[in-house]
């Protein structure tokens, strides 16, 4: 009788598998028949990618803004150039300019080796700046607006919980999410590199010493300043390269302390009258004094374009992961120290127009 009640179970067991097989076997030919004619899966059933491919990607998306001006829009290229090669990153160029540079900029993005950049072209409305820039009538022309973009950057980038700064006169040499990584400590803004973080970076200025302190930047003689109770030996630090996290400058309405300062001095002339940098700079001091993190000092070696002179051994530069040329000696149109490096990421301008503008500055340095 057990051996009976056994085989009959047996039998049972094998009757259901037979069963739920064939309907098995209808759903997949039903599931292949309504993919393709050619029988491919769905994308869902595409095997998961090898782990050297996945470690090899990373999507997660980088905001860099730079300023684009179109005198100088070759050393955007150069710099956006050099920061796309050396990345595996999902970089995301966020490019100020003004209305009249915009085609400019395209026809120079869509007709080269750039046309895979992932860029969002953002127009500057100068009028922002009125009453908060001294205006002379003899020095119109003088007035560079793209250089207070990096003031508005919650604006720029409205999405961005964190973004990179860089000026246009920079090459990276090594990939951006490592500076993108920088740690930025609990309330601060943003991250910048000081000046008087190696000897190498102290920098004589006509008439004011070692300008690499408060006291090269802002007029101690105002009592404005003074109230401040700033320190005017305090190191000062470089605002052409720095890593802001946008969730805390909005929370510290960063951009309205920074046009409150720059109207102030609009009246009360708070900046140091041998101020030899820009005009950026000082209203960046007042507002992150002792309130901002560093970033390593090799993402900006800076004072490259100082001097026509050459500052730094080929192994220092070479190992450098960011070159910053500011100074009056750009690499573009001045004779410039390592100006080879640069044309390394140069990336020529089809319609021939900054080709033209190099020509002439350097036709004028010549005289």
């Amino acid at each position: 009788v057990n051996i009976s009640l056994l085989v009959v179970a047996v039998v049972i067991f094998l009757l259901v598998l037979h069963h739920n097989f064939l309907g098995l076997s209808d759903f997949l030919r039903r599931e292949l028949s309504d993919s393709s004619p050619l029988g491919l899966q769905p994308i869902d059933f595409i095997p998961a990618a090898p782990q050297r491919l996945v470690e090899g990607r990373n999507d997660k998306e980088i905001s860099v803004v730079i300023a684009a001006s179109d005198e100088r829009l070759g050393g955007a290229i150069a710099a956006m150039n050099s920061i796309y090669q050396h990345t595996r990153s999902n970089v995301v160029f966020h490019i100020v300019t003004l209305n009249d540079t915009v085609d400019h900029l395209r026809l120079w993005l869509s007709n080269t080796g750039l046309k895979k950049l992932r860029y969002r072209i953002v127009d500057f409305h100068p009028g922002v700046l009125e009453g908060k820039v001294p205006v002379d009538p003899q020095k119109a022309d003088t007035l560079k607006p793209l250089t207070f973009a990096r003031f508005y950057l919650p604006s720029l980038v409205p999405h961005a919980e964190k973004v990179i700064y860089v000026d246009d006169d920079i090459i990276v040499q090594d990939d951006i999410v490592e500076l993108y990584n920088t740690p930025l400590k609990a309330g601060h803004a943003a991250a910048f590199s000081e000046d008087c973080d190696s000897t190498t970076n102290k920098v004589a200025v006509r008439g004011a010493g070692n300008q690499y302190n408060y006291m090269g930047f802002l007029d101690y003689k105002k009592d404005t300043i003074r109230k401040l109770a700033m320190k005017a030996n305090t190191c000062s630090f470089n605002p052409g390269v720095f890593v802001a996290n946008l969730t805390e400058w909005r929370l510290q309405n960063i951009t309205q302390q920074l046009e409150k300062w720059m109207a102030l001095n609009v009246v009360e002339e708070l900046y140091s009258r041998t101020l030899a940098g820009s005009i950026t700079t000082p209203p960046l001091l007042i507002v992150f004094y002792k309130r901002h993190s560093s970033i390593d000092p090799m993402w900006n070696v800076r004072h490259l374009g100082s001097s026509a002179g050459k500052r730094y051994s080929p192994q220092f530069v070479k190992a450098a992961k960011l070159l910053h040329w500011n100074g009056h000696f750009k690499p573009w149109g001045r004779t410039a120290s390592y100006a080879e490096v640069w044309e390394k990421w140069y990336v020529p301008d089809p319609t021939g127009k900054f080709s033209l503008i190099r020509r002439h500055s350097e036709a004028y340095e010549a005289k």
